[in-house]
């Protein structure tokens, strides 16, 4: 095994170097490296016979201690290496190199999942293979000719299409496969580098790489790529989305200290990092029509504050209100926030797979939620427009399923942000002006007295009247802007009103 000692160039001139702030120096290395030596041969003693026949300095013992335990048989002791070697601070640059290059893929991504560890663990990713006559888009048959077709289509905009396709391939696990076997890794990884000020379409790359992880087969294929130090480095951006992200896609690969799977659309808020704290409940944001699971739960825009001191005003002003605060009021939580796609008008659906109505929605929802362990301690749904009837729906077809008995037995509070529970002006605006907005299936199953709203209502009321959970209703009493024209109640009062 080789490791590489990384030396400042200094003159050879001795004359040069025998001022007072070098003696001090010099006296200060003598100290703490008297401190690691003695601490390194006490650690030593019950590890004697693996050193007496290899050349080590005793002040290295410690770190060659700590990759002896990280590759123990007993999890405990794995855990604790990795715990260890994340609140080292003090070591010099070979050494984390030496950890980076010895370690195994388990350390990696424990160390890549532990909040204080130094990015110096984290080699650099290998060279990317060299590009073949087609560029980038090799992989993309006709798609580029054909958007070319239409005239000038930016690069990002071409890219943008093409990533969501291959997102929607990564969520079945033998195209996955197939993505790997074909470089997918290595040039997704070469696209996330080119767009670094694209954020979009580095988001879009996570989420495949995010759902790939999801097939335990493949973790070996995606830590050889690079991905898990391109990962690390993301955890600790200041941007929630970009964390996020990166946060869903590390738990997936970790298989120390993780269960669950989170499936495309489940981000964990809180906790985002390994943690001994215990877990006590999970919370959960479903949010509404033309929602997102990061920017529904944003406070007030506010452009002085974004722009301006994004962390000086946290305090003041969060982007993702739960991440910020609640996590912070209530650490034993864990937060997570659901994504899926909405359209007012089919204009805008890019693809007919996402036109799906609540009823697909929210079984699609309930799997992927019980993947990520919902149902397994208390829950508490929070939920905002459409939201709130996909949570209804979501209930009532875990009261039908037997498999889904837990998700029902564990839930103890919902609350309704402005849900339009018995249905929307919304819907009725865009038939009226058809030319502007050609429904979407979404809009138009939440017609102002739908009768298949009245049915989910009266279900959902008839079925909560002997479960164990509380519910919390707010409604709306101002007006919404859509787009700069259109302003309007979304949901008045009377629909919002669940008469619980």
């Amino acid at each position: 095994m080789k490791s590489y000692i990384y030396v400042h160039t200094v003159s050879l001139d001795k004359g040069e170097n025998h001022g007072i702030a070098w003696q001090a120096r010099k006296e200060l290395h003598k100290a703490v490296r008297k401190v690691l030596a003695t601490s390194a041969k006490i650690l030593r003693n019950p590890f004697a016979d693996p050193f007496s026949t290899v050349d080590i300095e005793d002040h290295e013992c410690a770190v060659w201690l700590l990759l002896r335990k990280s590759k123990s048989d007993d999890k405990t002791t794995r855990l604790e290496a990795v715990q260890e070697m994340s609140e080292a601070h003090h070591w010099h640059d070979y050494q984390y190199r030496l950890i980076a290059q010895a370690c195994d893929p388990k350390t990696l991504i424990g160390l890549a999942r532990s909040k204080e560890s130094d990015l110096r663990f984290f080699l650099l990713p290998p060279p990317l293979p060299s590009l073949k006559e087609g560029g980038l888009w090799c992989f993309g048959g006709n798609g580029l000719p054909y958007a070319e077709s239409f005239g000038e289509v930016p690069s990002a905009t071409v890219e943008m299409f093409c990533l969501e396709a291959i997102v929607k391939h990564s969520e079945i696990s033998t195209h996955c496969d197939k993505i790997e076997a074909n470089g997918g890794l290595q040039l997704l990884q070469r696209l996330y580098r080119l767009h670094k000020d694209c954020p979009k379409v580095q988001r879009n790359i996570m989420r495949i790489i995010g759902n790939m992880a999801l097939n335990e087969h493949l973790h070996s294929s995606i830590v050889r790529s690079g991905w898990v130090s391109i990962m690390a480095e993301a955890m600790k951006s200041d941007r929630i989305m970009e964390a996020s992200h990166a946060a869903r896609i590390l738990a997936n690969l970790d298989r120390e200290t993780v269960q669950e799977k989170y499936q495309d659309g489940v981000y964990v808020l809180h906790p985002q990092y390994r943690t001994s704290q215990p877990i006590k409940a999970d919370v959960l944001f479903i949010h509404g029509l033309m929602g997102a699971a990061f920017k529904t739960w944003r406070q007030q825009d506010s452009e002085q504050a974004v722009i301006e001191k994004p962390m000086e005003e946290e305090d003041r002003y969060t982007t993702c209100w739960p991440k910020t605060w609640l996590a912070k009021d209530c650490p034993a939580l864990r937060i997570i926030s659901v994504e899926y796609d909405t359209t007012l008008s089919n204009w805008r659906a890019r693809c007919p797979m996402e036109r799906k109505s609540i009823a697909f929605r929210s079984n699609e929802l309930l799997r992927k939620l019980r993947a990520a362990g919902v149902g397994d301690r208390p829950v508490v749904w929070i939920s905002h427009s459409m939201g709130g009837l996909l949570v209804k729906k979501m209930l009532l077809e875990a009261s039908k399923k037997p498999e889904m008995s837990a998700v029902i037995n564990n839930t103890r509070g919902i609350i309704f942000y402005s849900v339009p529970h018995h249905g929307s002006h919304l819907a009725e605006y865009s038939v009226n002006i058809r030319y502007l907005l050609f429904p979407s299936l979404e809009v138009k199953e939440l017609s102002k007295d739908s009768p298949a709203l009245k049915t989910l209502q009266d279900d959902f009321l008839e079925f909560a009247k002997d479960q164990n959970f509380q519910v919390l209703n707010f409604v709306e009493t101002l007006p919404t802007y859509i787009g700069s024209m259109i302003k309007l109640h979304v949901v008045p009062v009377e629909s919002a009103g669940i008469h619980f």
